[in-house]
């Protein structure tokens, strides 16, 4: 039997609701909302919280409304839920957390009372999913793990597909999150996004658009004149016998193409030092003290930095 397990608390949610729920009923006077579930996705990771907040049109006291959530057309929770005053409206907020696999359907019931009426919101659906995904995988989870990656800034691969580009963002963020350096997209990694985990914190914002190097999780940041994140990448930089040189640099030689060191579309910052495309780019420091960076990625690089970008590297 497929393991199921519901956890509630009535607590309120700061976040903002991502997925709208459909129009209140005929009788009006009753939304439902969720929130935390992902944006445009609409689904959630199993044991991930999530939650529901709605709005009652005429608020009276010690009013109630009925939360009812279906898992695969089998009811998995009915919960009453207190409405708070909200003006002339009542709203009500509910904290969720459910596991296994399948297709939730949310409704709010608002009972009959003396004072008000039935009321019933229009159900809204989502979809529940395993934290794993496998390459070449195509599925809800693999979007919800694009969707949490591209709000940080790592670079994704074709929408929906675990391809290689959606690997290596998982190689980068597992980096920045202090997990084991690999592409794999388990629980451990739905789990650290979930928590808030693997941002980059930029080193020097006030330089503008500028390239960081940093080279204790092994990340390349393009930053842009905002002094925002634009673009996380992995890269390898120079092993311990030939490390990259530390400091403030500003690009002063672009090249094109490949190189007869098998350097792919260089942008040279420090004498021979370069970011760079290359075949082998291994989790750790291997260079001779360039930046190497995957070949798929090179070309976008290139295309961003140019002559007199500056070039910040350094351990945290």
């Amino acid at each position: 039997m497929r393991r199921l397990a519901v956890l509630v608390a009535a607590v309120g949610l700061a976040i903002p609701a991502l997925v709208a729920a459909a129009p209140a009923s005929a009788a009006g006077g009753l939304r439902l909302t969720g929130t935390n579930v992902n944006g445009p996705v609409g689904a959630i990771v199993s044991d991930a919280h999530w939650g529901v907040k709605g709005v009652v049109a005429a608020y009276v006291p010690r009013q109630r409304v009925t939360l009812h959530v279906f898992d695969n057309g089998a009811l998995v929770l009915s919960r009453t839920v207190r409405v708070h005053r909200d003006g002339a409206h009542g709203v009500f907020r509910d904290s969720l957390r459910i596991g296994g696999t399948g297709r939730l359907t949310v409704r709010a019931i608002h009972f009959a009372t003396p004072a008000q009426g039935r009321l019933v919101s229009s159900a809204f659906s989502l979809w529940l999913v395993a934290p794993q995904v496998y390459p070449g995988e195509a599925s809800y989870a693999v979007r919800i793990l694009q969707h949490q990656l591209s709000a940080m800034h790592y670079v994704i691969g074709a929408p929906g597909v675990y391809d290689a580009r959606t690997q290596r963002a998982v190689l980068a963020f597992r980096k920045m999150a202090g997990l084991v350096r690999n592409v794999v997209a388990d629980a451990s990694v739905f789990g650290a996004l979930a928590a808030g985990e693997g941002s980059f914190t930029i080193r020097y914002p006030s330089q503008g658009r500028h390239v960081e190097g940093d080279l204790t999780h092994q990340v390349l940041a393009l930053i842009g004149s905002n002094g925002v994140v634009q673009r996380l990448y992995p890269m390898s930089s120079g092993k311990p016998s030939t490390p990259t040189t530390l400091g403030s640099f500003t690009v002063y030689l672009k090249e094109f193409g490949t190189n007869s060191d098998g350097m792919v579309d260089s942008n040279f910052f420090n004498g021979g030092d370069a970011i760079h495309g290359y075949a082998e780019v291994p989790t750790y420091a291997a260079s001779h003290g360039c930046l190497r960076v995957p070949i798929p990625d090179a070309a976008s690089i290139y295309a961003w930095v140019q002559l007199g970008t500056p070039v910040d590297v350094y351990y945290r």
